[in-house]
């Protein structure tokens, strides 16, 4: 997955604001992370302050989610 698509990916899930679109956001992530890296990965979680948002921060692990 391209982090293009990743982003309007998550911005679609954003849209949802539910509980199940926190995992959803973290499956996205976690390939993301596999494929592109950390520093990749942690700028899409500034970029769409999923910090605030779901509490993900920039420096989780998350290659091992959906795996």
């Amino acid at each position: 997955m391209t982090p293009e698509r990743a982003r309007e990916l998550i911005r679609q899930q954003m849209s949802f604001s539910s509980g199940y679109n926190r995992n959803a956001i973290r499956l996205i992530l976690g390939e993301i992370q596999r494929e592109h890296g950390q520093s990749v990965t942690d700028k899409l979680i500034l970029e769409f302050n999923l910090e605030q948002a779901f509490d993900i921060k920039p420096g989780t692990d998350l290659r091992g989610i959906g795996r």
